[in-house]
């Protein structure tokens, strides 16, 4: 089966992936491991939906429980990758000039004086920027603000731009009112425009902040089978159906490691967090509740999970069940 676009699953319907898609068993593994597979994913009463992609074309889609797999879902934090995405299409068409553009010019913002002035693209990308975070307690009263790009640029300075990984949510929505306002649009019109419509894809609004600026880095809403092909234009180095979305630059960039995140202890480089399974590297998007966006080069594999939104998938917890599910279909493939 070859991968679905928006118009052909309008006409298909979502009945077709009611079931999983056995039929490539020879191309990804014996058919008893790819049942068994779907039988653990079942099992996880937290999974939402399963979509497997290899060499571009899908061997598994099945919504356990939820939304069918071609309706959007909300991704969470996956939302970052996705606007990482969107910065590198913005350097590749000279929107910016690259992640060492300082961000408060982007902003028209006047300095301020210590080490927030030389905040870099780069910096907001791997989440070095070294100021408090707006994640985790402070997410509450970062949303509440009259102005989340002020009250994300003001947070303390905790540590120096290029430093440690402070995981922050304001910062990425800094990032995307930067990229918009250099861009002369809005984060979603960019979204539909450089990625939805090459990829055939929809891509509805989301939140906004109380300027009317879409949120950068969380609460996007797009289909398991969208972002499976998301996963697909990535492994193939940025193009899909031969026209070009991004450069293939941009993703080796992106999966330089740059950073270390504290909490799962893998490497983080610009919106993609770095490690392996069943040998093979890896980089994935991941999102609260579980949302994920996988893609293991030496396979060919992209693989999209959602879950419920509204309940935490900690690495001893859920996120560590997710991981192991991923261990199972790397070693399949």
């Amino acid at each position: 089966m070859t991968i679905l676009s928006r118009r052909r699953l309008m006409t298909t319907g979502a009945a077709v992936f009611a079931a999983p898609l056995l039929h490539r068993r020879a191309a990804f593994g014996q058919s008893d491991g790819l049942a068994g597979m779907a039988e653990s994913a079942a099992a996880l009463g937290q999974l939402r939906s399963l979509v497997i992609h290899r060499d571009g074309a899908c061997v598994f889609a099945r919504a356990f429980r939820g939304p069918a797999v071609d309706r959007p879902a909300n991704i969470k934090s996956v939302s970052k990758t996705i606007l990482g995405l969107l910065t590198g299409i913005a350097i590749d068409r000279g929107v910016i000039t690259g992640p060492d553009q300082r961000v408060l010019p982007l902003l028209d913002r006047d300095p301020f004086g210590d080490a927030r002035d030389s905040l870099t693209v780069g910096h907001l990308l791997s989440m070095q920027a070294g100021l408090d975070s707006t994640s985790g307690p402070a997410y509450g009263a970062w949303v509440s603000s009259r102005d989340w790009v002020d009250f994300a640029l003001t947070r303390p300075l905790v540590g120096r731009p290029g430093g440690r990984f402070i995981y922050s949510t304001g910062g990425w929505h800094v990032l995307g009112a930067a990229l918009a306002r250099a861009a002369r649009s809005d984060l979603h019109q960019l979204a539909r425009s450089w990625l939805g419509e090459p990829l055939d894809i929809a891509v509805p609004p989301w939140i906004r902040d109380p300027q009317g600026r879409f949120m950068g880095g969380n609460d996007m809403a797009i289909s398991p089978v969208a972002l499976a092909r998301i996963g697909d234009m990535v492994l193939a180095g940025g193009q899909i159906g031969g026209r070009r979305v991004v450069s293939r630059q941009w993703i080796q960039t992106s999966m330089q490691p740059r950073a270390r995140s504290p909490f799962s202890g893998d490497l983080y480089g610009y919106g993609w967090f770095l490690t392996r399974h069943a040998g093979q590297d890896a980089a994935y998007a991941r999102g609260y509740g579980g949302q994920m966006l996988v893609v293991v080069p030496g396979r060919q594999l992209a693989v999209a999970i959602t879950s419920d939104p509204d309940r935490p998938a900690r690495s001893e917890g859920f996120f560590g069940d997710l991981r192991q599910l991923l261990e199972r279909i790397v070693a399949a493939a």
